[in-house]
């Protein structure tokens, strides 16, 4: 059970910041941070594919051998593909490529490529359909070191906005999991600095006292 560090109410869904482990998080649909080979092999996303299994792998491979024919990568940065979870507690897994800030040319146009990445997983949520239950961490703020200060308001700013879209996105619970001290401090600051700017209205004070 995990506390609830910022949660938010939004024309069409809520958003709630918790701290925990995604490869444990029970959801209809599940993110991933992928590379753009869907290798699996850094990070978190290496621990995702840890524990779905092999399936996966296979998964990707095929998706990796279609693209290669086709003379393309397996998932270019900006982009998503979805897959079964398979062993993982998740319906589907959504691989997202974002911005890879160790690289001077991702790095350089971070900020449109992080939106990007967000339009292509909200691109594949719609795809799937109506979703209860949806489970994502911050795209790019973990090993592709995407600066936290600015990648923390990117995240709210991009996320809150397409849940307080007029177009609904059809999703029912939208948690946004962190287990990164410095993000989760850079985001705090953030949202107390411009709380009032965010779309959608603050809940948080509803949660102090409940674990989830």
């Amino acid at each position: 059970m995990s506390e609830v560090i910022i949660a938010r109410n939004c024309r069409h869904a809520r958003l709630r910041v918790i701290a925990g482990d995604l490869t444990k998080y029970e959801a209809q649909v599940s993110v991933t941070c992928a590379n753009n080979r869907l290798a699996g092999r850094e990070g978190l996303d290496a621990k995702m594919h840890n524990v779905a299994g092999e399936e996966l792998r296979a998964a990707c491979l095929e998706i990796a051998k279609k693209q290669r024919a086709q003379n393309l990568q397996p998932c270019p940065v900006g982009h998503a593909v979805t897959t079964k979870g398979f062993n993982l507690p998740c319906e589907h897994l959504i691989h997202v490529v974002g911005p890879d800030c160790r690289r001077p040319s991702q790095d350089e146009g971070r900020r449109e490529l992080i939106a990007q990445s967000y339009a292509s997983l909200f691109e594949q949520v719609n795809q799937i359909g109506k979703v209860e239950t949806m489970v994502c961490p911050p795209l790019s703020m973990g090993i592709f070191a995407y600066p936290h200060r600015e990648g923390a308001r990117m995240t709210m700013e991009i996320v809150l906005g397409w849940l307080d879209a007029e177009e609904d996105p059809e999703v029912g619970d939208f948690v946004l999991l962190v287990n990164d001290d410095n993000f989760v401090k850079n985001l705090k600051t953030v949202y107390r600095e411009s709380e009032d700017q965010f779309p959608g209205i603050d809940c948080t004070r509803e949660y102090r006292k409940r674990r989830f």
